[in-house]
């Protein structure tokens, strides 16, 4: 096991426990842990004033440090008495195993920071977004709970192959944007080859639909006022430039809705529009109504057509309550309803989230079919028949008969046996000797091996994954391997000591260190590195050391020359050191 388990944390699956990585806490750098502070220093001076109040508040509640980057351990101590927990994942993982986290309230981080050079904002996941955008707000209970409910229904949520291709290629742009060595024209065709893909996306999925709610709520959400909105999406709280970027006129408001669903976002640049729910609670009432549009409640022959497109693992539920889980292959159709579905490869069979005894994918390694629907010219299904009724129509064991559905399918054998639900309904019929057709075509026609027949009149459920989550052996994925560290680069492992030397003087473990001669090193082979210079201008003003703070600081004004791009950051980097300063001295 590569983390330390809790009560949370040990009700997840297995295929979910494949995702999780370890932390390896001490692989970050100095400067690692500068960017943490700088960026938790300037969003909590600045979100006190736009965010949610839920922000400040779970941020003590959650434990989360401005001046160090959490640790999960001790993240995960403290998550539990809210019923959270937290793991280190592989950076992007699939949609639907990401929301199916949420669903055992359970928040996955990535554990990887951004770059010096990419303070501001990364499209890839990291612990900023992760640790101090999401954890806080969860410590709403409201929130919360909307969280656990989105994960629910998400992983549910049905994909097409298009979604997998577009995942992948945003998985590998966010990848090479945060490698040290990758070129320009690597991540111009990245981001072009997303542009394409988005273009040419087709009618989008659910998985595609519910992914828009999830961005304009949980990653780029306002709340309240469409006037006067604060911020609780985690995409918001944890960018330093778009927080402040999406207060302003330039960025449109609108009130929240079911529309949300239809609105496609770009990861890639800030966003034009965002949504403003008047409380967490209307969040909910939207996934809600949203809910009711997918197959997951609607069934029926789209809900199977669905499935089909989407060359995943999904499951129907018939009216009976009984769960077919496989690759879902084709469907006959008879007055827009299905009469007939087909599954290839490794199928089971299950009722209530549970395997039926005998329907493995052992026994249904090679696909399942079955009709679906009533008998032709009988008003009562099989499934509402009594023992009476199956006796008429000569259902039950024994009886070779031949069965005529509506849609033309005709199942020809000889009944073995019935298998029937916790109500006494008939979900299976087992015949030998049996020959299932479509008119003149055959589906069907065993070989010596029994054919078990599905009672349904409806599907009631269509939705993607496994009934039972230990039908299936869902674990395929390789954590990616660590990139070794660069140990020929002596001038980086030269700048990351003296980023550890400041950092061990201002929390008291060396203060013998020269501030002065670290400066002058950073001056002469530094000159573009602004971060510690802040820093050291930071302990300078703490100590009244005028004369050095106005030597910095000079300095500093060069680098902007030098560096334009990195201008702002510099300014407010040196006004929360006064702005703390006078807080100091006037108190």
């Amino acid at each position: 096991m590569t983390y330390e388990s809790n009560p949370v944390l040990d009700k997840l699956p297995k295929h979910l426990r494949q995702y999780i990585k370890p932390q390896n806490y001490s692989d970050y750098t100095a400067i690692n842990q500068a960017v943490w502070r700088y960026v938790m220093r300037k969003n909590v001076d600045y979100l006190s004033k736009v965010a949610h109040s839920s922000y400040l508040e779970g941020l003590k509640k959650t434990g989360i440090s401005i001046d160090h980057i959490p640790n999960m351990y001790g993240m995960n101590r403290i998550l539990k008495e809210i019923g959270w927990a937290a793991v280190a994942v592989d950076g992007f993982i699939p949609p639907a195993a990401f929301m199916e986290f949420q669903a055992y309230n359970v928040l996955v981080i990535a554990s990887d920071i951004r770059q010096l050079e990419h303070i501001e904002y990364t499209p890839a996941p990291d612990i900023i977004h992760e640790g101090a955008g999401h954890a806080p707000i969860i410590a709403n209970p409201e929130y919360s709970e909307y969280l656990r409910r989105f994960g629910e229904i998400g992983c549910k949520a049905i994909s097409n192959a298009k979604d997998y291709e577009l995942y992948e290629a945003v998985r590998h742009l966010s990848i090479i944007k945060e490698a040290a060595d990758t070129q320009q024209k690597e991540i111009k065709d990245a981001e072009q080859k997303i542009d394409k893909l988005q273009q040419n996306m087709g009618e989008p999925s659910e998985m595609a639909l519910i992914r828009n709610l999830h961005w304009w709520t949980v990653e780029y959400g306002l709340i309240g006022e469409v006037e006067r909105p604060q911020i609780y999406g985690a995409g918001l709280l944890s960018s330093i430039g778009e927080s402040a970027w999406c207060m302003t006129d330039k960025v449109k408001k609108v009130p929240y809705s079911i529309e949300a669903a239809y609105t496609s976002f770009d990861i890639t640049q800030p966003q034009p529009q965002l949504f403003v729910t008047p409380n967490f609670a209307f969040l909910s009432q939207v996934l809600e109504d949203f809910a009711n549009t997918m197959a997951l409640r609607t069934g029926g022959l789209l809900g199977i057509k669905k499935l089909i497109d989407s060359k995943e693992l999904g499951t129907i539920e018939l009216s009976t309550g009984l769960q077919i889980s496989g690759n879902f292959e084709s469907v006959i159709e008879h007055n827009g309803k299905p009469v007939y579905f087909q599954t290839k490869g490794k199928t089971a069979l299950s009722f209530r989230e549970k395997e039926l005894v005998g329907h493995s994918t052992k026994r249904h390694y090679n696909g399942f079919g079955s009709p679906l629907g009533k008998l032709k010219g009988i008003n009562i299904a099989i499934e509402d028949m009594s023992p009476r009724d199956l006796k008429a129509y000569n259902i039950f064991e024994g009886q070779t008969v031949s069965l005529e559905f509506e849609g033309h399918i005709t199942i020809s054998g000889e009944i073995i046996t019935g298998t029937r639900n916790l109500q006494g309904e008939i979900i299976l019929v087992t015949f030998k000797n049996c020959i299932v057709k479509h008119e003149d075509r055959t589906l069907f026609e065993s070989q010596d091996e029994l054919y078990s027949m599905a009672v349904g009149q409806e599907v009631v459920s269509a939705f993607h994954g496994i009934a039972d989550l230990q039908s299936f052996d869902l674990s395929s994925h390789e954590l990616s391997a660590t990139p070794p560290k660069n140990k020929e680069d002596h001038k980086q492992t030269q700048l990351e000591s003296f980023y550890e030397q400041v950092r061990h003087f201002r929390e008291g473990k060396n203060k013998t260190i020269s501030r002065h001669k670290v400066f002058e090193e950073v001056k002469e082979n530094f000159p573009t590195d602004w971060l510690l210079s802040v820093e050291l201008y930071e302990l300078a003003t703490s100590n009244g050391d005028t004369d050095f703070a106005e030597e910095i600081k000079a300095h500093l004004e060069n680098v902007k020359l030098e560096k334009p791009t990195v201008g702002h950051l510099i300014d407010d980097g040196l006004d929360l050191v006064d702005k703390s300063f006078q807080k100091t001295t006037s108190s």
